[in-house]
């Protein structure tokens, strides 16, 4: 079984045609993409699918987009522990791959083959090179169009905080990994660029006398282990890391987010800002912010997770009632183990 330690620290579609992973090779399929402006019933709308599309589009045409991929290289760096499982995983499956920024830190005498799923073409396209056979997809993570049972092993890296339905798109996972097959997963928390959106608070309050949400919402960590019981995963592990960047200022950063693909797009977003807010804001961040060589930081909070599909192989807590030493007697252990493991 994979260790938390040397790690990172998606029900069926009815219209959707299903890909099969028996045939090798480098290829695109375009049958997974959500129609525009479709989520599931039971979803709240929250995020604007197809502008997140637009948006990673732009940043994988970008003349040096390689300049902009430091956090996704940082995290998918940490996620590529997977190597260090002593299982192998003939079939692995990327989700919200972006460039490719898991695959170059995977080797082949761990992964057999893995397809690459990715909502951006302009991504898939310009994915980075790696040692293992690759199939790219074009395909939303709201919708995955895989069978049941397929891989058995699932990656995503600073994906999932775009889904408009989480439980549901844990759930697709579940459905897709074979018995005892695993998920690991990072994604965007809670407190991730806390200092920004209280800039920009403050200064549209003072500035206009109200202000609209300009980073999007995120999920709770106490919410992710309830999600992935939920979806069916068990030996759960979830953990929080925070990794700091600094920025000459406000500015840059906006401009970094851009280039990364990670610009709000959620529905209720305000499309434009006065420029008088924008600059009481970078002052409002440099002035509660700031560090000592004048540089402001940002703080990007990972929540990395790991779930397991039930396989009757796996280890399962004793029934209940099973146990033959109560708590009341744990003070006299030693008089009820057999002599010869204390002495040990």
């Amino acid at each position: 079984m994979l260790r938390p330690a040397g790690l990172w620290r998606l029900c069926r579609r009815p219209w959707a045609a299903r890909v099969s992973a028996e045939n090798p090779g480098r290829r695109e399929i375009t049958s997974g993409v959500s129609p525009r402006g479709s989520t599931s019933l039971r979803a709240l709308n929250i995020f604007d699918r197809d502008l997140k599309r637009k948006q990673k589009n732009w940043a994988a045409r970008q003349p040096e987009p390689t300049k902009f991929d430091y956090l996704k290289e940082e995290v998918s760096r940490l996620g590529g522990g997977a190597d260090d499982a002593e299982a192998s995983f003939p079939l692995a499956l990327d989700l919200g791959c972006g460039r490719g920024y898991i695959a170059q830190y995977l080797n082949k005498e761990t992964i057999g083959k893995l397809f690459q799923v990715d909502i951006a073409e302009n991504a898939l396209k310009n994915s980075l090179e790696t040692e293992i056979p690759t199939v790219s997809v074009l395909a939303d993570e709201e919708f995955l169009p895989f069978r049941e049972n397929t891989f058995d092993l699932v990656v995503s890296s600073l994906s999932l905080h775009w889904v408009n339905d989480l439980p549901r798109a844990l759930e697709q996972i579940h459905y897709i990994l074979k018995p005892d097959g695993v998920f690991i997963g990072a994604m965007f928390g809670g407190d991730t660029l806390y200092e920004l959106r209280c800039s920009l608070q403050l200064a549209e309050t003072e500035r206009e006398g109200g202000f609209s949400p300009h980073i999007s919402p995120f999920t709770a960590v106490n919410d992710l282990g309830h999600l992935l019981g939920r979806a069916g995963f068990n030996t759960l592990t979830v953990d929080t890391d925070e990794i700091q960047v600094n920025y000459p200022g406000m500015f840059e950063l906006m401009e970094d987010l851009q280039g990364m693909g990670e610009s709000n797009c959620s529905w209720n977003r305000k499309a434009l800002l006065h420029r008088d807010t924008m600059l009481a804001a970078a002052a409002v961040y440099r002035e509660m912010y700031r560090n000592e060589d004048g540089s402001v930081p940002a703080t990007y909070q990972i929540y990395y997770m790991i779930g397991w599909k039930y396989h009757e192989s796996q280890a399962r807590p004793a029934e209940r009632g099973s146990a033959t030493v109560s708590f009341g007697e744990l003070g006299k252990i030693n008089n009820l183990m057999p002599q010869g493991k204390k002495s040990q």
